[in-house]
């Protein structure tokens, strides 16, 4: 499968700059699953903003 990193890039709402995952949705979201999180674009903007990507952060706005 081709990587569309490009493309990926421009639609990604994570604000975490230095991040090299950024575009590679399917490394990112390895990455965070194996750290017991969500990516950023499972939050909303305000919520991503204050880098908690806990499963337990996510449970908590959307309850």
């Amino acid at each position: 499968m081709e990587c569309k990193k490009t493309t990926n890039s421009g639609k990604c709402p994570c604000t975490y700059e230095p991040c090299a995952r950024k575009g590679m949705c399917c490394e990112c979201i390895a990455y965070h699953l194996r750290n017991e999180e969500l990516p950023a674009c499972c939050f909303d903007a305000r919520a991503e903003k204050t880098y908690d990507r806990s499963i337990e952060h996510f449970i908590r706005i959307h309850s």
